[in-house]
């Protein structure tokens, strides 16, 4: 909006966000390819209205995004939901599943037969501890979340926004980076312009 001379408020940009979202995030979501065969899954507290939830997430291997599922629950239905969403969505069958030590990973595993793919132990995980700096960045900025839908809603449209404009800039050389970033502007203006439309 500033490059068109507009300013607005923090208010506007929050409710264009609730609006327009996750129609954005499932096109980018159609349009990326699929992820890895390895999976990392994990889930971290957060205080919604001053009760304790848990936010379960799914990361790949190239620390792409999966799902994200806010749940009041830490068992093994919690677990289920996750990993049952994540088979039917992702349009790939995992190859192994890396979890911590929580025993519902283990349970939810079972039950659907895959259990063998489980991979736990040391900081094999560390790929999906380390991946929710974003979301607690997320967090702090919207001054805590006010309830459990609010926050799955905002997430989900994050997490795959986050997997668009997301580089290892570490990894690549300042020309590559500006090259990804020019792809993914123009992967941004096709799925947004689709809305205006």
């Amino acid at each position: 909006m500033s490059e068109r001379g507009i300013y607005v408020s923090y208010e506007t940009i929050r409710r264009w966000v609730d609006k327009f979202g996750l129609t954005y995030a499932k096109r980018i979501k159609r349009r990326s390819e699929k992820p890895s065969t390895l999976w990392h899954l994990d889930e971290v507290f957060v205080r919604i209205e001053g009760k304790l939830a848990y936010l379960w997430r799914a990361v790949d291997d190239e620390g792409t995004v999966l799902d994200v599922v806010v749940q009041t629950r830490r068992n093994r239905k919690a677990a289920l939901r996750l990993i049952t969403k994540l088979l039917k969505n992702q349009g790939v069958r995992p190859e192994r599943i890396v979890t911590d030590k929580l025993k519902s990973y283990g349970a939810a595993l079972r039950e659907i037969g895959i259990s063998d793919l489980q991979d736990v132990g040391g900081r094999k995980n560390n790929r999906a501890e380390c991946s929710y700096v974003p979301i607690r960045r997320r967090e702090r900025k919207a001054q805590k979340f006010r309830s459990v839908k609010a926050a799955q809603r905002l997430l989900s449209a994050h997490s795959q926004i986050y997997n668009l404009f997301n580089f290892r800039r570490h990894l690549i050389s300042r020309s590559s980076l500006r090259q990804f970033r020019n792809i993914a502007q123009n992967e941004w203006d096709i799925v947004t312009a689709l809305v205006c439309v």
